[in-house]
């Protein structure tokens, strides 16, 4: 199963109407560099999701996070700019990134985190996962956390995000067979 929403923000620069949210993948496909990081893998490591390249684990809350889905973004964010050619200028010693190039970004982003849901679905036992793409005129971002109660790493109304074009996608991967999706 699968979820996504997104703020105003996002949908306006993805052109999506609202209520609809069909993506073409970025024009010549997924960069190179994205392709790279999914044949990494993922893998568990304690009670938290990290890239198996990751030499992160964490049995336990680590300092200086206030729970695992803190840690587990933290451990798993990619800088989507560093792996996807775009346009990155230096003004005034700050990174700017167009409006089209933010477009860029979070198509290879969702299209990175639909090709990610392969890694979660062939993975035992595992719940549903959360992966955040944000793109702003600086940078652009992909994580993944696994979803717990009362634990969370984005807000619930994205339209918040007043500097940033969010897309949250839901993974859940099917369950055993004969039994629904959670």
């Amino acid at each position: 199963m699968l979820s996504l929403t997104m703020n105003d923000a996002a949908a306006e620069v993805l052109g999506v109407p609202v209520g609809r949210a069909l993506f073409a993948p970025p024009p010549g496909g997924l960069a190179p560099g994205l392709r790279d990081r999914l044949a990494e893998g993922i893998r568990r490591r304690g009670h938290v999701l990290a890239w198996a390249g990751s030499a992160g684990n964490a049995a336990e809350v680590p300092a200086p996070f206030a729970d695992l889905t803190g840690w587990e973004c933290a451990e798993s964010s990619l800088h989507l700019e560093d792996h996807v050619p775009v346009d990155v200028r230096i003004v005034d010693g700050a990174p700017q990134i167009s409006q089209d190039d933010q477009q860029v970004l979070l198509l290879h982003g969702i299209t990175f985190a639909l090709e990610f849901w392969q890694l979660v679905a062939v993975l035992d036992g595992l719940g549903p996962v959360r992966c955040i793409v944000s793109a702003n005129e600086t940078n652009a971002t992909f994580r993944f956390h696994q979803v717990r109660d009362g634990e969370r790493w984005n807000r619930p109304d994205l339209d918040g995000y007043r500097l940033d074009k969010m897309v949250v996608i839901d993974l859940a991967p099917a369950g055993p067979p004969g039994e629904p999706s959670p």
